[in-house]
């Protein structure tokens, strides 16, 4: 068969199991009468958030994303298909603290989905200073701000890339994580995270990638042929993240059931396959090596935390053990002071460092007993004076 002519595939063709289903009526009372804020509502797991939250009727539907099209493209869509349901669309970087302050002045929301953040793990071990400041002090600013304006409920969108991470992106999701358990010990909010592995169809995820490659004719580029990834499609992660945000008490990282965990090599060959084409044949695969930060495997939890079930049986409950408020500050307070400070640029070493001081786990960290480290020690001395 020609590659101009291959059959378009359906991503749930290439799930392998039966979609999740959820208590509807339950999130019904729970979300009809609030005023919700989801960050990164331009993106993949943004944008369905919102097509599924404005299906429940929320008395005010608050789209925030830094990009102006992507936002202007949902917000249409969601006007086109619920004519009278109360929409604003916010143009806002979750990294300027006082216009995430205004925002929730101004609106007060009262539910928060917080989607917003870097999530390529070789783009953040390239930029690590750009995933720290989107995905930990970004997260921090919306949750102090959900805290202050006394929002009911903060919900994290985090990764199974944080358990145990190898990369800057899982560490940054981790110390996100760790920001938001500190939240809910000292707020009236009720803090929770949602932990869940790779979505079919994303933009950042394999299968648009391998189309594009079927399409020009290949070659089908995989890793490595034993990695292995959890997968969910996007309305079924989505659904699960509502589901355990009206769950929620409090301080949970809740872990969803993605079922088995799929060879990426297989995926490539069933992709090529429900083509219509035949792999090595028509479509070569090339293993072209594991880039910086991968793993192999991913872990949904950590030996520690240990799991508890849910009225709903694709939902888990984890409990992340709790760290130091001042330890935490402290790091944050280096972090942030090595990213705003223009006179130099933070090396990957001294972001790395940090990171790993916060997470012990974190295996991305290498000591390298020639580095000079004289600015980061002047920096914490700084903080520590300051806190």
């Amino acid at each position: 068969m020609a590659v101009n002519r291959i059959r378009e595939v359906s991503v749930n063709d290439l799930l392998g199991r039966t979609p999740v289903e959820i208590n509807t009526e339950e999130i019904r009372e729970n979300l009809g009468s609030e005023c919700i804020l989801i960050t990164g509502a331009g993106g993949s797991i943004g944008s369905e958030l919102c097509r599924q939250l404005a299906a429940y009727r929320p008395k005010e539907m608050l789209l925030l994303g830094h990009g102006e099209n992507s936002i202007y493209l949902i917000e249409q869509e969601l006007r086109q298909l619920y004519p009278d349901q109360k929409i604003q669309p916010i143009i806002a970087d979750i990294q300027d603290v006082s216009r995430i302050d205004s925002v929730f002045q101004n609106f007060r929301p009262t539910i928060v989905y917080h989607a917003a953040a870097h999530k390529h793990v070789p783009l953040m071990e390239m930029n690590p200073v750009e995933a720290v400041k989107n995905n930990v002090i970004g997260t921090r600013n919306v949750a102090e701000a959900s805290a202050k304006y006394g929002a009911k409920r903060f919900i994290l969108i985090s990764s199974d890339k944080a358990v145990n991470p190898t990369s800057v992106m899982g560490a940054t999701k981790r110390a996100a994580e760790m920001i938001i358990n500190d939240q809910n010990s000292s707020s009236k909010t009720v803090f929770a995270a949602v932990r869940f592995g790779n979505v079919l169809g994303s933009r950042g995820s394999v299968i648009p990638l391998f189309k594009r490659q079927i399409e020009s004719g290949g070659p089908v580029t995989v890793t490595h042929m034993d990695m292995v990834r959890y997968f969910m499609t996007i309305p079924e992660a989505v659904q699960l993240v509502i589901q355990a945000s009206v769950l929620a008490q409090g301080g949970e990282v809740f872990v969803l059931d993605m079922g088995k965990p799929v060879r990426i090599y297989d995926l490539a060959r069933d992709l090529i396959r429900l083509s219509g084409l035949e792999p090595d044949k028509d479509i070569p695969i090339v293993v072209t090596g594991i880039r910086p930060g991968e793993k192999l495997f991913e872990e949904l939890l950590t030996e520690e935390e240990g799991l508890m079930v849910t009225n709903n049986y694709r939902i888990m409950i984890s409990r992340p053990q709790s760290v130091s408020r001042s330890e935490l500050n402290l790091v944050l307070g280096v972090l942030e002071n090595l990213c705003k400070r223009y006179e130099f640029v933070p090396s990957s070493y001294q972001i790395k460092k940090l990171l790993k001081q916060l997470i012990p786990s974190y295996s991305g960290f290498q000591e390298e007993p020639q580095v000079a480290t004289h600015e980061l020690d002047r920096i914490k001395s700084e903080v520590h004076a300051g806190i």
